[in-house]
Order: structure tokens, then C-alpha cells, then sequence
């Protein structure tokens, strides 16, 4: 076994946990879960069946990752965020052929308490912030906040907003790299 697993915390039959993950305090890894390397599960985190987490991944205290969830490397979900999977619950009314993925691409961070509602692909290194209540896909590098959730500007890879000049050019302030606006779609231009 290549990961830690805190005495407190159960891990289900089935999962796949990459090495040097860490699960902390009564959280609860449930059956067929596949979880990458270098992983933090924080304290009284529940994840549900067949929930995928990449690579790198940091998962604050107090969060619900249910079936369907796919988050990419490199995703931080701050404390207390929900996801859901069901779009019109019911408690008398059994939905578990409806359940809805949700897709984090690689770098996103979602704030404390935020909400993810199911069904939508929120794009590479986006920012939710924290309370934010996702209704909707969210385009990559995105800076969404609110209630509902509303695009309010532009993230660069290291969490820094960007700020586009009349050309469409921008610099994140900590790594130097150089970002492009055009169309209302964000690339980074280190990655081509």
C-alpha cells in the first residue's frame, strides 16, 4: 500500500489509490474510486463510487465528491464545496440511471463552499470562487463568481486575474507567461 489512509478513515473495496496520497480524518473513499498520486484528502471527506481524481489533486476538509465527479491533475476543492449528480431530485423518486457527469480539466480550483451543480465541464485552470454556485459549463482560464455563478474575468495558471490589453495580450504577474484573449477563448501562448 503506497498511500496513507488516517485509522479513522474507511476506504471501500475496489478503489485504486495512487502513492504518496493522503487520506485524512473519518473521511470515507468509497467502492471503485480511482485516485492518482500525490493526493490530499482532507478531513470528513466523503467520495462516492467510481468518482475519478487525478493526479495531484487536493481535496479540502469537508467535501462531497459524488458519482460522477471526474476531476483532472492538478484540481484544488476547497472546504465545504458540493457536487451533485442528480438534476431534479427526489427523495421518493430513484435516479441513479440519471446521474450527471461533472468534468474538471486539469489546474481548476473551486473556493470554499461552492456549489457544482451537475451535467457541465468546467475547462482547464478556471477559478470558481469560493460560495459560487455553478449552473452552467465554464470556459477554461474563467474567473466565475456569484450566485448563480457569472463570468467576471480571466485566471492565469498560477491563480493570478489577468489583464488583457487592446492587442488581446496579457502576463500573469508571478510565472511571465503570455496569454491571448481572442473570441472570448483564453490560451496560454507557453503551451504551443
Amino acid at each position: 500500500m503506497g498511500y496513507f489512509a488516517h485509522e479513522s478513515a474507511f476506504v471501500d473495496d475496489g478503489c485504486v489509490i495512487g502513492e504518496n496520497t493522503k487520506i485524512w480524518h473519518f473521511s470515507h473513499i468509497m467502492s471503485n474510486c480511482k485516485i492518482g498520486t500525490n493526493c490530499n484528502i482532507g478531513q470528513n471527506v466523503v467520495i462516492s463510487p467510481e468518482v475519478v481524481l487525478g493526479n495531484n489533486v487536493k481535496v479540502q476538509n469537508n467535501v462531497s465528491l459524488y458519482t460522477g465527479v471526474i476531476c483532472e491533475d492538478d484540481v484544488f476543492l476547497g472546504p465545504s464545496c458540493v457536487f451533485t449528480n442528480v438534476i431534479n431530485p427526489r427523495s421518493a423518486v430513484v435516479r441513479k440511471s440519471e446521474y450527471r457527469q461533472s468534468i474538471l480539466r486539469k489546474g481548476v480550483s473551486v473556493g470554499a463552499n461552492a456549489t457544482i451543480v451537475c451535467g457541465y465541464e468546467i475547462g482547464e485552470y478556471a477559478f470558481i470562487g469560493a460560495g459560487a454556485v455553478i449552473t452552467k459549463p465554464v470556459k477554461a482560464f474563467a474567473l466565475m463568481i456569484g450566485n448563480p455563478a457569472r463570468h467576471k474575468g480571466w485566471m492565469s495558471k498560477m491563480g493570478h486575474k489577468l489583464h488583457f490589453d487592446e492587442t488581446g495580450h496579457a502576463k500573469c504577474p508571478e510565472s511571465g507567461e503570455m496569454y491571448f484573449l481572442e473570441n472570448e477563448i483564453v490560451t496560454c501562448l507557453s503551451d504551443k
